[in-house]
């Protein structure tokens, strides 16, 4: 099974058979050995529960692979009658930190409602559209309260954006491990947390988001629905770290899953590299192949 990256660059791993999760770990052990670096992967059957992986219990930082769950937690929260998703939230210059597509769009007029903070956060990444709805469940401590309560126990938020991407090894805040964050959204997903309606809506914007289609969902075969949410950092004095959190609902007979990957590159470079998002790609296609 080969990947390949432009002209110079490929993955060479063992044949994994179809439906065969016990190859799972063996595959992904031999694409961290070639890539370099660290890699976690936690993959997760939607209607079974049945979980592998890789590194499936160690902390890797979340970058802004947080925002899926804060978009649901938003929903949830507006479900328990303690937030209107049309509600306005008023913000100023004052409010702006990097990457701001959306938030910066409508800084003139000075305010969005919830519901468009939650999309702009979930689809597009926008940093300030985080930190507002942070700042309306109780900052990063709140998040981290909310996921408690719905039973994960691993997950823990401790600063804003931007300066929750600095990670360095050994860092404990703004981390996750793989098996935690994909256990939590299929929770998100699977109708138990949310009801069908914001389930779908979760579900609509993880599909609309346009950040990871060379990550994770570029190894699911093209005739699938699926949805994601990235997280990248690059910073002097840790590893580049490119993550990605990714929903299958396949149309084949394959049953619907959860797959969450975490990846410190093998150094500090200054940009998004080929082989990095190959990586992911790569994972994707694992995933497709241990479930299909």
């Amino acid at each position: 099974m080969k990947l390949a990256v432009g002209s110079t660059f490929a993955f060479s791993l063992p044949a994994m058979a179809k439906g065969r999760p016990g190859d799972v770990g063996p595959a992904l052990a031999e694409l961290e050995r070639q890539c370099g670096g660290r890699l976690g992967v936690g993959m997760i059957n939607m209607q079974t529960g049945q979980a592998f992986g890789h590194r499936g219990n160690e902390r890797f930082g979340m970058c802004s692979t947080f925002k899926l769950a804060l978009a649901a937690i938003v929903l949830r929260k507006a479900e328990q009658g303690s937030i209107e998703l049309d509600a306005a939230v008023h913000y100023t210059q004052q409010d702006m930190v990097t990457y701001a597509p959306v938030t910066e769009r409508y800084l003139e007029r000075g305010f969005m409602t919830v519901a468009e903070l939650a999309e702009a956060a979930q689809t597009t990444s926008d940093n300030v559209a985080a930190n507002l709805l942070l700042d309306l469940i109780g900052g990063p401590s709140g998040f981290t309260k909310e996921l408690r309560a719905i039973g994960d126990d691993t997950t823990r938020l401790d600063r804003y954006e931007p300066d929750l991407n600095l990670v360095p090894p050994g860092e404990l805040r703004d981390t996750t491990t793989p098996a935690a964050m994909a256990s939590t959204v299929r929770h998100l997903l699977s109708g138990s947390l949310l009801s069908a309606e914001h389930a779908k809506q979760l579900r609509t914007w993880m599909e609309s988001t346009q950040t990871g289609l060379q990550r994770l969902r570029a190894g699911f075969p093209s005739s699938w629905r699926a949805g994601d949410k990235t997280g990248t950092a690059i910073a002097e004095g840790m590893p580049n770290r490119y993550n990605d959190v990714a929903a299958a609902w396949p149309d084949d007979g394959t049953p619907e899953f959860v797959v969450a990957a975490f990846y410190e590159a093998d150094g500090t470079f200054d940009r998004v590299r080929d082989r990095d998002n190959a990586v992911l790609r790569k994972v994707g296609q694992i995933a497709a192949t241990a479930f299909s």
